[in-house]
């Protein structure tokens, strides 16, 4: 019942949604604040490659989506979840592979922007999720650990020449969770109007005004928190933009992109000739053989003198390696203030100069994939949570337990192939058992584990004595 909502742009929605209108409509206050709005309107212009700085002379290098889509990619790749436990579980998990999908694109959104908000709903037999950036929602009140508690979201319709907009609401309250809904009317987009009925929009004539969900003791949303402190108002709850600490080095890095752009575009070869080297037209209009490479000199000039004759060939001097070794640098600092590992951005051959300096680097990236990988847990949790909650209250499912297990690729700082030399010199040496080597380098359990080692020793022949020859 809740599909097609989010799909108002984020201009609208900061418009409409200012404190006044909202605590007027829902008598509630919205717990951001406009050091908040600012940067939150600065990164999702960053990470859509719009920023203030970028004109046609100043050119970006896309440098906030792709941070953000790195983390992402190695947060999520060759990343399992495992829902078990009963027909119920199974019935998650169907639903929850459809999440697994979309996740690396939702996370890189996400990790842009400080925040995603997971929200799941009922289509028919089926559990969707609606993924509502962190621009296209407000929340209101937080709990002592700094989880969402209460947030406003909104869906807006264009009949006619007539706007109509629906806040939802929703709120967890003594007795369970409050979603409240109110349908308004106005002749302009920016502004809420005078309030309606629900039914006056056949996608919102089943939705109930008010309803109480209770025997729950958590919202049925979920946060994913990009895991880094808030230093633009660190007494908000809200995460911040995985570029929030580098977005000036990544303006600089744009302005000597561009910088460079111009050294290759100004500085190419040119012939200058004097006006009667060229055919002309009837118009009188020079016939160049080629725009790029000859230019037209008038009579005023001196290359009339010119001993080599009437043409002079212009070949500047090119600056790139000077330029280049300065956006090298400014890279290096962005990819510091992100918590990346040098030569992800920057050029690799010009780090990691020893094996020291090589671990450092990529600890660096290990720690912040880590993070990110514990937050985006904790809202996967959090999600399926709402989603069991759904199931039970839709009867899409038997009652039953379901139990997860969380598989995350730990490739960005381990390299498997040294991995399994070293563990198998460790088992030979009788420092490591099989069952542990076999659980770290296949990714199985200590049952499975067993199983396989039994099974191989099955199948080894026997000498002489009846032994078992390993």
């Amino acid at each position: 019942m809740f599909q097609q909502i989010f799909v108002w742009i984020r201009e609208v929605i900061r418009k409409m949604l200012g404190q006044t209108d909202v605590k007027k409509a829902l008598s509630v206050d919205v717990a951001v604040s406009e050091k908040m709005s600012t940067a939150l309107e600065l990164w999702s212009a960053m990470y859509e490659n719009r920023a203030t700085w970028l004109n046609q002379d100043i050119h970006s290098l896309n440098l906030a989506a792709a941070i953000a889509g790195e983390i992402a990619r190695s947060a999520t790749i060759e990343m399992g979840v495992e829902i078990t436990g009963s027909p119920r579980a199974d019935y998650l998990a169907k639903q929850f592979g459809r999440v697994l999908l979309k996740l690396r694109e939702q996370v890189e959104k996400g990790a842009a922007k400080g925040g995603l908000m997971m929200k799941p709903y009922v289509q028919g037999n089926q559990i969707m999720v609606d993924y509502v950036q962190a621009d296209l929602f407000y929340p209101v009140t937080f709990d002592a650990n700094g989880d969402i508690t209460a947030c406003i979201f909104a869906d807006q319709r264009t009949i006619g020449h007539d706007f109509y907009t629906r806040l939802e609401y929703h709120a967890m309250v003594k007795n369970g969770c409050l979603i409240r809904n109110r349908a308004f009317k106005s002749s302009t987009r920016d502004t809420l109007g005078t309030e309606v009925v629900l039914t006056s929009i056949d996608d919102w004539a089943a939705l109930q005004p008010e309803v109480t969900i209770t025997n729950i003791d958590k919202p049925l949303l979920a946060y994913f928190h990009y895991p880094l402190a808030n230093n633009v108002d660190p007494t908000s709850p809200l995460g911040v933009s995985c570029y929030s600490r580098a977005v000036e080095q990544i303006e600089q890095a744009d302005r000597q992109w561009s910088d460079l752009l111009w050294e290759f575009e100004s500085g190419q070869r040119a012939l200058y000739a004097d006006v009667t080297s060229f055919e002309k037209k009837t118009d009188g209009t020079l016939v160049l053989p080629q725009k790029r490479l000859y230019r037209a000199l008038n009579g005023t000039s001196n290359i009339g003198d010119n001993p080599d004759g009437l043409f002079k060939e212009w070949t500047p001097t090119l600056r790139e390696t000077n330029i280049l070794a300065g956006l090298d640098a400014i890279l290096k600092r962005i990819e510091y203030a992100c918590g990346l590992a040098y030569g992800t951005l920057s050029d690799p051959q010009s780090i990691d100069k020893t094996a020291t300096e090589i671990k450092t680097s990529k600890q660096r990236t290990y720690a912040t994939i880590t993070d990110t990988q514990k937050a985006l847990q904790s809202a996967l949790e959090q999600l399926l949570y709402a989603m069991d909650v759904y199931v039970t209250i839709y009867k899409l499912a038997p009652a039953g337990k379901y139990s997860t297990a969380f598989d995350f690729d730990d490739s960005v700082i381990v390299d498997k192939d040294v991995q399994f030399s070293q563990d198998s010199r460790l088992v030979t040496m009788g420092i490591m058992g099989k069952v542990e080597f076999r659980m770290r380098n296949f990714g199985e359990d200590e049952a499975t584990a067993k199983k396989k080692i039994a099974e191989i020793v099955a199948e080894q022949p026997e000498d002489m004595f009846g032994q078992v020859t390993t």
